[in-house]
């Protein structure tokens, strides 16, 4: 077993860290001094022209380029050719903090010969400078770090999930700090206009059933998200119920007016990924009588 108490303080060499970046000057510092404990950096770089290779490269990071396709693709590409240094990586955006009881956490499972292939990692989102401790979800977990030679990611929807199975799959109790809406609202409308379409065509043509034993199972976090996140799609007016679960349901009214405008923020999600679904469903029919 490893040692309980290490000081907070002590330097980690023991971790690669791979960061995504397409046009992140204004996030990348940031996330890089709260990563400087390790020295094996490696960003992904997607074609950023404001001045992030520039920045990263002088803070001390490796820089590759790679054309963005997904971002499982984006995480995979590091582990099979970004030559990381160490066994135990952790996968950062950009817009993303490391906290100093994380990176504790890691080193701890990274000294640890038991460790277990992947791990959850619980996120805060801050929305204009305050933690949506309710209505963000949180713990919002997702995969994050784990081994370099068994952590492989798959696209499913807009985002990664991790070629595990749940058996396989750990949870870390520290936090990651996520600025979702550092660059403005504006940004976050246009990228999750994206987003939805991909989240549309999942919907659209997932094999993936609902099933309620997923949804009781309370000890797996992944499943009861994701079962949720299946219901959900089946039930009308879906923009109203989205807002209603993260507003009153995750009691996103604590959260003040922040809570309101994220939850507002959500159920324009919603909507768009709705739309979407129709438009899609539309095309599919369309195409059948052609």
């Amino acid at each position: 077993m490893f040692q309980k108490n290490i000081p907070a303080t002590l330097v980690v060499y023991m971790i690669s860290v791979v960061i995504l970046t397409h046009n992140e000057v204004i996030n990348i510092e940031r996330c890089l001094a709260s990563v400087s404990w390790t020295d094996d950096i490696v960003v992904i770089d997607s074609g950023s022209t404001d001045g992030t290779v520039e920045l990263a490269e002088k803070l001390g990071a490796r820089v590759l380029f790679r054309p963005f396709d997904n971002f499982a693709n984006q995480r995979n590409f590091a582990l099979d050719t970004g030559q990381l240094k160490y066994k135990w990586v952790l996968h950062l955006d950009a817009d993303e903090e490391v906290t100093p009881e994380l990176a504790t956490e890691m080193q701890l499972i990274a000294s640890d010969e038991d460790g277990m292939p992947g791990y959850l990692v619980p996120s805060r989102l801050i929305l204009l400078g305050q933690w949506l401790k309710r209505s963000g979800m949180y713990p919002s977990y997702q995969v994050r770090f784990g081994s370099r030679d068994e952590l492989r990611f798959r696209m499913v929807g807009h985002g990664q999930r991790e070629l595990l199975e749940s058996a396989q799959i750990g949870t870390l109790t520290s936090d990651l700090i996520h600025y979702n809406f550092s660059k403005g609202i504006s940004e976050w409308l246009t990228k999750h206009a994206r987003y939805a379409r991909d989240e549309a065509y999942l919907a659209v043509n997932s094999n993936d059933k609902f099933h309620w034993g997923d949804l009781l199972q309370s000890r797996n976090k992944l499943k009861r998200r994701r079962s949720l996140k299946q219901m959900g799609q089946s039930m009308p007016l879906r923009s109203v119920l989205r807002f209603s679960y993260v507003y009153f349901v995750r009691l996103g009214i604590l959260d003040g007016r922040a809570g309101l405008r994220y939850a507002l923020l959500m159920a324009v999600y919603q909507w768009m990924i709705d739309l979407n679904i129709i438009e899609i469903q539309q095309q599919n029919l369309d195409s059948q009588v052609e």
